[in-house]
């Protein structure tokens, strides 16, 4: 898939001298998926060169086209200043738009406002940024009534409105959902014809669907919107060309497989979860660490919790071991970009598989390693900036003093460090809504109290 790409880095490494200031792309979005991640922050900086020039035309244009690339930068590495790049460029294109009266370049640089503190709010975690997110997607669809800002505006808006409705919404709101964005992503279809990179746009329009189905699935043990969202995912990918959308191609064929897995462990079917694991194993051949550091380490995450879910089906100790190794290379990423939610839930989940290793094999030195290298994730966790993944943190802690409980058959302290862990954890869900997660707790303390009792009758 990226050979092409790498016949056009190597194409671009001998232009690159010719010009250098006008980005190797020309403001043609549609080719950033070519460029590794050296190539796109090389893209980037040219880009704002170019906006930037004194005899530049259309500067709104060009730094719209300059935002869009530091907001890929940003998605692929979890860059801040990237983003915050992104931001203030598509600030500076809606400013300039607007002083020229044109509505639709203002509209669609408001939706790139928008997008960028979407993205804020996914990698970092702070839903404040949603917020913004829908003042700025309603500015820009009550200016305009089509082009390519209408949809867009309504596809952020339904994203911003299913997250809202996740926890408390059934099957039927997560398929009535589901059905109005239908019309938004018909209209992105019928603009790819003309203009390239709104297939791209359209695809992952499908995949914010297919993402949703997928959490509303596996929290209602759905197997109904599991499928659903699996044939979301399987469609977008049937729709791109693999050598020119080679990172859209991947995050579809992830998302294909995350919904098989999350299926699988639903319905307690485990040829599914094989399936699930399979396909994000062959998304993973299909992408490579430098092309997109954190594509890479999300796709190694979700094949790790899918060989996780298989090991939990099979009691088998080497799906552990698998998921560790998967959840290490994550790492490898991950810990350049500490304040990502996905770093605390990586390194939760590895403390988890281990502990089961420990449990399946008997080996406490194993249990050791889980232990200390939950303690030290602790240390890197702030309870008032990321207090849903310190929680979780909480929850995963207290899961291994009660492996160690269980093991030993002896109680040092474990017991009541696992109830003061809990207590913290619950308290945190409690106050952000997160019920699934609060049933977690509760379970864990209600055995952790049936323990004492056996242990004191």
């Amino acid at each position: 898939m990226f050979e092409l790409g790498r016949e056009l880095k190597r194409f671009f490494a001998t232009e690159r001298t010719k010009t250098p200031a006008d980005g190797l792309t020309a403001g043609d979005s549609s080719l950033l998926e070519l460029l590794d991640s050296n190539l796109l922050a090389q893209e980037a900086k040219a880009s704002d060169i170019a906006a930037g020039r004194m005899g530049a035309k259309d500067k709104p244009r060009r730094r719209l086209e300059a935002a869009i690339v530091w907001r890929e930068v940003a998605r692929r590495t979890g860059d801040a200043v990237a983003l915050r790049k992104a931001a203030a460029g598509a600030e500076t294109a809606a400013a300039g738009f607007d002083g020229a009266h044109r509505r639709d370049g203002w509209a669609r640089a408001r939706c790139e406002q928008a997008f960028c503190a979407l993205l804020g709010a996914e990698i970092f975690g702070d839903p404040g940024l949603e917020a913004a997110a829908e003042v700025a997607f309603r500015e820009a669809r009550t200016t305009v009534k089509g082009g390519l800002a209408a949809p867009l505006a309504d596809i952020g808006l339904l994203a911003i409105e299913g997250r809202r409705l996740f926890d408390k919404s059934g099957a039927d709101e997560a398929l009535a959902w589901s059905l109005r964005l239908n019309s938004p992503i018909a209209a992105l279809d019928g603009i790819a014809k003309r203009v390239p990179a709104a297939r791209a746009l359209a695809a992952e329009a499908r995949l914010i669907r297919a993402d949703l189905l997928a959490g509303w699935g596996a929290r209602l043990r759905d197997g109904d919107l599991l499928d659903k969202a699996a044939r979301e995912a399987a469609d977008a990918a049937e729709r791109l060309d693999s050598a020119y959308e080679p990172l859209t191609w991947v995050r579809a064929k992830t998302a294909h497989g995350q919904a098989l897995a999350l299926r699988g462990e639903a319905t307690g079917d485990v040829d599914a979860l094989a399936a699930g694991a399979g396909a994000l194993a062959l998304a993973l051949d299909n992408l490579t660490r430098d092309h997109s550091p954190l594509d890479w380490a999300r796709t190694q995450v979700a094949l790790a919790q899918a060989l996780q879910a298989l090991g939990e089906a099979a009691s088998d100790a080497r799906a552990f071991e698998h998921a560790v190794s998967c959840y290490d290379r994550a790492g490898l990423v991950l810990k350049e970009t500490p304040t990502l939610p996905l770093r605390g839930l990586a390194a939760g989940s590895r403390a988890v598989c281990l502990a089961r290793v420990a449990e399946l094999t008997g080996d406490r030195a194993v249990l050791d390693v889980a232990e200390a290298a939950m303690k030290m994730e602790l240390t890197q966790l702030s309870p008032r900036r990321d207090p849903v993944g310190w929680a979780l943190a909480q929850l995963h802690l207290a899961r291994l003093y009660e492996a160690r409980i269980d093991m030993t058959g002896v109680d040092r302290g474990e017991r009541a460090a696992a109830m003061m862990a809990l207590d913290a954890a619950l308290d945190v869900f409690g106050e952000h809504g997160l019920r699934s997660a609060s049933v977690l707790v509760t379970d864990a303390m209600e055995r952790l109290r049936d323990r004492r009792g056996a242990q004191q009758g």
